[in-house]
């Protein structure tokens, strides 16, 4: 076996959805974060695909770059990424990143619990708690939130269901359980694979979704939802997900739906669960507070044997 290339990494799993922290690739120069996100996709593509394809990675695999910060204020700076490029920001990217650089000591302890995360979108405030070398607790707050539009027709023959447009971390069109005759079961989820790679050839190409939620909203009384979202390439986000919670939460918001006051929470397909509350409103637009934890589930080096005939690796759908 030759050995051409070598990478460590630290697996970390938030509510389900995985994620594989870098932090030695080959080095580069650039002056700001933007600027290493513009050179992401040309200069590390190899570097993407060898860590986040199958056989090393898999399907629902997030990639985070984690680099020294340019920001001053910041404890570290993250790059996030998935199998089709850069991600401005991922909440939960944030949460396994924090564990991770906590609980390996990559970043020491401050008494006050409070560090800086420098993203593309700027720097994000974290509070980690850590009880007894562990990382128990991780809270930050979203970035504002708002309803794009409501009763979107769906321009489908058979199909006559109407959706939200959301943005929260990106745009998502979030789809209403009660006009679908599916449940949110994992037995159920061929039927649901079908039903959104319908959905996702009829959304308007013009519109710029990135995700889209089937959201069942029976259990709101008790503050209680259960949704499923799929990416705009029909794989499935393996935890409620940051970015859709918030869509949802802003969709029943809006609608009144759902009060102000107290926290939400939202079951994903497989059991797992976030929980969100607002911090502020002006007008339509929301910002929330998240808290949730990481667990660290492997510590691995991946090697690149220039004789491999999978070097850029494959993906299953």
């Amino acid at each position: 076996m030759k050995i051409e290339k070598a990478y460590s990494t630290i697996d970390v799993h938030v509510a389900g959805e995985a994620f594989r922290i870098i932090q030695n690739v080959p080095f580069i120069h650039y002056q700001s974060l933007v600027e290493l996100d513009e050179q992401f996709p040309e200069v590390y593509k190899e570097e993407q695909n060898l860590l986040l394809n199958e056989p090393r990675g898999f399907a629902g695999l997030n990639g985070c770059l984690v680099v020294p910060p340019i920001n001053r204020e910041a404890d570290a700076a993250v790059l996030f990424f998935n199998h089709e490029g850069t991600v401005p920001i991922h909440y939960g990217g944030i949460v396994a990143v924090m564990t991770a650089l906590l609980e390996c000591g990559h970043l020491k302890k401050k008494d006050s619990s409070k560090y800086k995360i420098e993203t593309v979108k700027g720097v994000v405030p974290v509070t980690a708690i850590m009880e007894k070398e562990e990382v128990v607790s991780v809270k930050l707050e979203s970035d504002i939130c708002h309803v794009v539009d409501t009763d979107f027709p769906l321009s489908h023959p058979h199909l006559k269901a109407k959706f939200s447009l959301v943005h929260s971390d990106q745009l998502y069109a979030v789809f209403q359980k009660r006009d679908i005759p599916i449940n949110i079961q994992v037995e159920e989820l061929a039927d649901l694979n079908k039903w959104v790679q319908t959905i996702i050839q009829a959304l308007d190409p013009k519109i710029p979704v990135k995700g889209v939620i089937l959201l069942d909203d029976a259990s709101i009384e008790e503050r209680h939802i259960k949704t499923i979202t799929f990416r705009d390439d029909c794989f499935i986000v393996r935890s409620p997900g940051f970015g859709p919670t918030l869509a949802c939460y802003v969709s029943l918001l809006s609608t009144r739906r759902v009060p102000m006051e107290g926290s939400l929470v939202n079951e994903s397909i497989f059991g797992s669960e976030l929980e969100m509350r607002v911090v502020s409103q002006r007008e339509s637009n929301y910002q929330f507070v998240m808290t949730s934890r990481g667990f660290i589930t492997g510590m691995q080096t991946f090697i690149l044997d220039p004789t491999d005939p999978l070097a850029a690796g494959f993906l299953l759908k």
